[in-house]
């Protein structure tokens, strides 16, 4: 079947799957993996760190791919404005933001010239980013990994309201990773999907290989996993934190949200170790290295990562299943119907 919709036609890819940013992991060899398996790959920047080493890597991307993503996510990527003077003079093909408000950047990227899309995780903030002039947008549901907002719902809620509002290209993230959520997200109304812990699970990701097992042997349903993701922080700690806006460095105040709302205890966001933002495994309170854990900084998407695999045969297990449940629903669609 063709795959052929807005999204691919803006990204330039052939399915509308798109590879999300991943924080110390996001490296150009994954984003290159993923793009010539035909989803479009993502390249993080804040794994460079620097400018000059972001430039190296959008290069070599460029060499193993024509079509990508560069991922500068705002509080959270060293050296914002240096990231973004790379990611225009190389012409990146789209560039994504996420994370924090675009609004002091938004004009400066759209007299760029580069194709943009900003990652939210409420409707609200998609909404005003596609006031703003992005191309398209990424919602992120609560089911997801990483940064949270006390507004965020459920991911299949949270397409079908933005569907009603949003009318640039609508990609979905959270807990998205199989030929089943992929299916059942076009059906519902999006563009695209947005997979980052599905990709973390296969050969050709940099994390450490137990964290990778871990996703194989993971519940979704272990409480500890259902607290991490689903509960709401502390509110106490998040009234605390919210206090301090505007008046704590972005970056650290950036990491200190994510930790409120991943639960962190305050030793492991204090200690001075690595955390889950350099190494994206430390700091989860059990070792997510240590035999027999099944921790790790990976959503809900393991309810469905039952082996590790290429990211080539990852990508055509997902298209496959999507299109035979697709087709399968059209050809009962016209039976019913005849």
């Amino acid at each position: 079947m063709k795959w052929d919709n807005r999204l691919t036609e803006l990204l330039g890819c052939k399915y509308p799957i798109m590879e999300g940013a991943l924080t110390g992991i996001g490296t150009w060899e994954l984003a290159a993996a993923c793009s010539k398996a035909g989803a479009d790959g993502c390249l993080t920047a804040a794994v460079y760190r620097t400018p000059d080493r972001l430039r190296e890597a959008i290069r070599n991307l460029r060499k193993a791919t024509e079509h990508f993503t560069v991922n500068v996510s705002i509080g959270a990527c060293p050296n914002i404005d240096g990231m973004f003077d790379v990611c225009f003079e190389e012409k990146v093909p789209v560039l994504e933001t996420a994370i924090y408000k675009p609004d002091e950047y938004a004009d400066r990227i759209k007299k760029s010239g580069v194709k943009w899309i900003h990652k939210g995780a409420t409707v609200q903030f998609c909404k005003h980013a596609e006031d703003m002039g992005a191309d398209a947008v990424v919602l992120i549901g609560m089911e997801g990994f990483g940064i949270k907002n006390i507004k965020q719902l459920p991911t299949f809620t949270s397409l079908c309201w933005a569907r009603d509002q949003i009318n640039v290209p609508l990609v979905i993230g959270g807990a998205i990773g199989n030929g089943r959520t992929l299916a059942a997200a076009l059906a519902a109304g999006a563009d695209g999907v947005y997979i980052g812990s599905g990709f973390m699970a296969t050969k050709e990701c940099a994390i450490s290989e137990r964290v990778k097992a871990n996703m194989v042997k993971a519940r979704p349903d272990d409480p500890h996993r259902l607290r991490e993701l689903l509960s709401y922080p502390d509110p106490e700690a998040f009234a605390e934190l919210m206090a301090k806006r505007g008046t704590m460095d972005l970056n650290k105040w950036i990491r200190a949200l994510e930790a409120t709302f991943l639960k962190l205890k305050d030793k492991d966001k204090t200690s001075g170790k690595k955390t889950i933002w350099e190494e994206g495994a430390e700091g989860l309170g059990e070792d997510p290295h240590a035999e027999g854990s099944t921790k790790g900084p990976f959503s809900l998407v393991c309810a469905y990562i039952h082996e590790i695999v290429s990211t080539q045969a990852y990508v055509e297990n997902m298209v496959k299943e999507a299109e035979e449940i697709l087709e399968g629903f059209a050809k009962r669609h016209r039976l019913g119907h005849s």
